[in-house]
């Protein structure tokens, strides 16, 4: 009896550490993106660490290897990748007024003709009378926008800070990996340490196969995309490439997103759909060759996360905790998928699922 009082005790308060621990998480979220981001490229870069130990390096030296690569293919990827999104984005903005005019000269007509709709709906003035009518909400919204802009300053402050931040989280947290490992391991319950050493291995590859799998896949859509766009002629392909490849972490959003950018993005551009069958064979061949070689090969199928409870992650992890909880939905909701199939295991093999009539 009293060994069960005991260890009922040890229960509440590991319930009560979750529970103060994941209030205190919510509190400090706007501050922890720094040391997200940080944890997450120690992560990632603790295996080729590890690798270069291998070879006879020191750990110090290993690290400054690693970080080394890191800041080195940062810099590579601002150096090209940014003059040119620069460039498209400025090519983006510049045309807007004549792909307004052909809409409204154009697009705006026939669909007053197709559907019916009133002949002042392609007036040059409906859109402004549109916005007078919302006048009031329209200002509200203005107010807002110049209110913030006397925060900008601090937010400006904080992204610097971010950036100084993130390159020092990293360092040290890399160089020190493996003793925290070792340090929370040699902290586990012996009664228990069989198990959780179990599931946080079984949690590590999976992350592993998330996190390093999935970001290589969604470059090598991006790569793909932009790579096929700019192939049938389509003058933002980089930009709308690299989006589609951004959000394809969700399963077929990339494919959508980009189908949809780059369709609109062809039409305005020839001012009809003679592209249109190009950019849709774009995406359909990346979508055959992620399906057939990138994610097979890259990520395998050990994650299991179904398309439905990847969007549910990210929109619950934006809602509680912002910025800090999109980063961490994902890893989180892979984690908590191995926990589950453990506790379905462990739910088959008990009398209460086994149990006959």
């Amino acid at each position: 009896m009293t060994e069960s009082c005991r260890d009922n005790g040890y229960l509440w308060a590991w319930l009560a550490i979750a529970l103060f621990g994941g209030g205190l998480l919510w509190l400090l979220s706007p501050i922890l993106t720094p040391f997200v981001i940080g944890a997450l490229f120690a992560y990632l870069g603790d295996p080729l660490v590890d690798r270069l130990e291998a070879h006879r390096f020191s750990r110090t030296l290993a690290v400054m290897t690693v970080f080394s690569g890191f800041v080195l293919l940062l810099l590579l990827l601002v150096l090209v990748l940014v003059p040119l999104l620069d460039d498209q984005l400025s090519s983006l903005f510049g045309k807007l007024p004549e792909y307004a005019a052909w809409v409204r000269h154009h697009v705006l007509p026939w669909l007053r003709d197709s559907l019916g709709l009133s002949g002042n709906f392609t007036r040059e003035g409906y859109l402004q009378k549109l916005l007078s009518q919302y006048g009031k909400e329209a200002g509200g919204l203005i107010s807002f926008l110049l209110g913030s802009v006397s925060r900008s300053g601090l937010a400006l402050l904080e992204l610097v800070a971010n950036l100084f931040l993130i390159p020092v989280i990293t360092f040290y947290l890399l160089r020190d990996w493996d003793d925290i490992v070792d340090s929370a391991h040699s902290l586990l319950p012996r009664s228990v340490e069989a198990r959780v050493a179990r599931l946080a291995r079984e949690s590590d590859e999976m992350l592993a196969s998330f996190l390093r799998g999935q970001m290589l896949v969604m470059l090598g859509l991006g790569i793909i995309y932009t790579t096929g766009l700019w192939l049938v002629g389509l003058q933002f392909a980089l930009l709308i490439g690299m989006l589609a490849g951004l959000v394809s972490f969700v399963p077929y959003l990339g494919l959508v997103i980009g189908i949809l950018v780059a369709g609109v993005a062809a039409v305005l551009q020839v001012h009809g759909p003679d592209l249109l069958p190009w950019v849709a064979l774009v995406f359909v061949v990346g979508q055959a060759i992620e399906g057939v070689l990138l994610t097979p090969v890259l990520v395998g199928d050990r994650i299991g996360l179904h398309p439905v409870a990847v969007i549910f992650a990210v929109m619950a992890g934006g809602q509680l905790f912002g910025f800090f909880g999109v980063l961490l939905a994902l890893p989180v909701a892979a984690v908590v998928m191995v926990l589950l199939r453990d506790a379905l295991a462990e739910y088959r093999a008990s009398p209460m699922y086994t149990r006959r009539p």
